[in-house]
């Protein structure tokens, strides 16, 4: 099967198991990944009968940004998607270029939807999925991290976590289109440009290959074991609230991992924010751990106390989602 033959497969099959809307967007760089997966949506949807739109993001990072963003509009509507536009963000904030320009870039492709409702197709490739992998593992981010990018994530979408970055490099040569080549994918400044120029090319060598197949099956596999523990966490979670509070009797029997997904949901819809494990497992030995200790404070002046058998959160009113 050719690399574009393949691209457009992966669309076909992605597409076929979510609730299709009446259009689907595109997140267009102008780099490989992207402008194969615009083209191959657009071939779908000529066989399916929706609408297809790009939405090209432009950061204004590099000197002629503006340019670049409007020439990878031209190319995907040669391509056939029906509409394409430029969005130009202001990337500011806290985290670096990288986490400042990824944040800018998502709040305008969620922007870009009506009413937020829709499916925004990204061009993340297995070589993503392996690399993201190899952060959340660096970083000792746990299992949710190590599972990497989930392919349906509403309102995102992931048709591409089966697909190389090669097979979409090639795709390009088979469309006869010349993607653009980010500098910024070659700034060793970048910590994702580390590990693709030099750390999987090395674990490539030492192991023989396959590498990053194996860590995107990796991947799959503890997605599969993350979502089955959510699952479990979310009952035991309907079990234990009681208002705004959790009952520690119900937490206490259950195992860590479901205790501690259930504390995470509760904190993390009372407002907590920048929830570190730290937090995390702190809280937890209100309830697996008590010996009649004081509170743990946590990030916005809110502290988690436990009281008459139940856990609740003091300081400022809580923003409270769903409720």
């Amino acid at each position: 099967m050719s690399a574009l033959a393949a691209v457009r497969l992966a669309v076909r099959e992605f597409l076929a198991t979510v609730e299709l809307p009446g259009e689907v967007c595109v997140a267009v760089s102008g780099g490989a990944d992207s402008v194969a997966l615009a083209e191959a949506t657009a071939y779908v949807a000529r066989r399916q009968s929706f609408r297809t739109r790009a939405l090209v993001i432009d950061h204004g990072l590099q000197e002629g940004s503006a340019d670049v963003a409007a020439e990878a509009a031209a190319v995907v509507r040669k391509l056939g998607v029906e509409t394409a536009e430029v969005r130009r963000v202001e990337v500011v904030g806290k985290g670096g270029p990288e986490a400042a320009a990824r944040t800018a870039r998502y709040r305008a492709l969620r922007e870009a939807l009506s009413d937020g409702e829709g499916l925004v197709l990204l061009g993340h490739t297995l070589d993503d999925q392996a690399e993201t992998v190899l952060l959340g593992l660096g970083r000792g981010s746990g299992p949710r991290s190590l599972a990497g990018m989930r392919p349906h994530d509403p309102p995102w979408g992931r048709p591409l976590l089966g697909i190389t970055r090669v097979q979409t490099q090639q795709a390009c040569v088979e469309l006869g289109v010349q993607p653009w080549q980010d500098p910024h994918n070659a700034d060793p400044r970048f910590t994702r440009v580390r590990l693709r120029s030099e750390v999987l090319p090395l674990l490539e060598d030492v192991l023989a290959g396959g590498v990053a197949p194996a860590l995107a099956r990796t991947a799959a596999q503890l997605r599969d074991d993350t979502e089955a523990l959510d699952t479990l966490a979310a009952r035991v979670h309907a079990r234990a609230k009681q208002g705004r509070e959790l009952d520690t009797a119900v937490l206490a029997v259950e195992p860590a991992a479901v205790r501690r997904r259930v504390l995470r949901r509760w904190l993390l819809d009372s407002g907590v924010r920048e929830l570190t494990d730290a937090h995390l497992r702190s809280v937890d030995a209100l309830v697996s751990r008590w010996r009649g200790q004081g509170g743990v404070w946590l990030p916005g002046n809110l502290e988690a106390r436990r009281s008459r058998g139940r856990l609740s959160l003091a300081g400022p009113e809580p923003t409270t989602r769903g409720e």
